[in-house]
């Protein structure tokens, strides 16, 4: 009863105040920075839907993960940036800007890339007979999680500017405590297993959230986008929503299966020591 509760009240419920957070500190014009930094935003977002799942899905084969487990880390990686990346790239000084533009866009985006990598993910490596289908049902379960309490902290935004800065410090901090309970109940559910998880899934984890700042950076780099912004696409990438992973993969009324949960607790753990060492490396050579 007590982990039926967890997943199909609480993590919506969680995962409804982070995505409210966000959507407080958003407005209409951070889209409108899609027309300000086209480049950028475009070599962003190919990096995020394009790149990192073709090598997560390469890590996956590489390390050998179990099907769910794989399953996991392919769900983080069609998971959009998450809001903490916003305050990582303002530490290693880039582009927070551009940071809102990419996980605003993305996140809408997400509603379409991210059934259909897991949809891909659970056909090739569960099996054709676990596959499940795009349903509109999960489609808008998804949507509702997500968007939806994005689109009320818009709102707030702009009809009650004052109203919403009053909220965004507690609603941050909630948002914290949030993470922090979403990623100790994944954890809890399988204690059980967690030494075999880390053991099969932690080098793995840490390979990829590696490999994912470095696309982030580098690529960019390659592609002559300026300093800045190649950091903020970096830590945009990076930092992924660890949160809407889990769930995803814990909630009962969509994919029901924490084992595929523990990749993102795993990252999420991770992710904040190797964002910092990375902020001080790009830090370092802007300086």
């Amino acid at each position: 009863m007590e982990q039926s509760v967890i997943t199909t009240v609480f993590l919506p419920v969680a995962l409804g105040i982070i995505m409210l957070g966000l959507g407080l500190s958003l407005t209409i014009a951070d889209f409108k920075r899609v027309i300000v930094y086209p480049r950028a935003v475009a070599i962003g977002l190919a990096c995020q839907v394009l790149i990192l799942p073709v090598v997560c899905f390469g890590l996956a084969k590489l390390f050998g993960l179990a099907p769910a487990l794989a399953v996991g880390l392919m769900l983080l990686a069609a998971s959009p940036g998450g809001a903490t990346a916003n305050l990582f790239s303002h530490l290693a000084k880039g582009d927070v800007a551009l940071n809102i533009t990419l996980t605003a866009v993305n996140s809408g985006l997400s509603l379409l890339t991210l059934p259909l990598i897991v949809n891909y993910s659970y056909e090739h490596f569960m099996g054709a007979e676990k596959s499940i289908p795009l349903q509109f049902s999960k489609v808008i379960q998804v949507f509702a999680i997500v968007l939806i309490p994005v689109c009320i902290g818009m709102l707030v935004r702009a009809t009650k500017a004052a109203v919403a800065d009053r909220l965004d410090k507690p609603v941050r901090i909630l948002s914290a405590v949030f993470l922090v309970l979403v990623i100790s109940s994944a954890i809890i559910k399988e204690r059980a297993h967690l030494g075999d998880h880390f053991a099969a899934v932690g080098v793995a984890a840490l390979a990829f959230n590696l490999a994912s700042m470095l696309v982030g950076y580098l690529v960019p780099r390659l592609f002559r986008v300026e300093a800045k912004q190649a950091i903020a696409i970096g830590m945009e990438i990076g930092i992924h929503n660890g949160t809407l992973a889990i769930a995803i993969a814990s909630s009962a009324s969509l994919l029901n299966d924490p084992t595929m949960a523990i990749p993102a607790a795993i990252y999420s753990l991770i992710m904040f020591f190797t964002a910092t060492a990375f902020g001080m490396w790009v830090a370092r050579r802007q300086a």
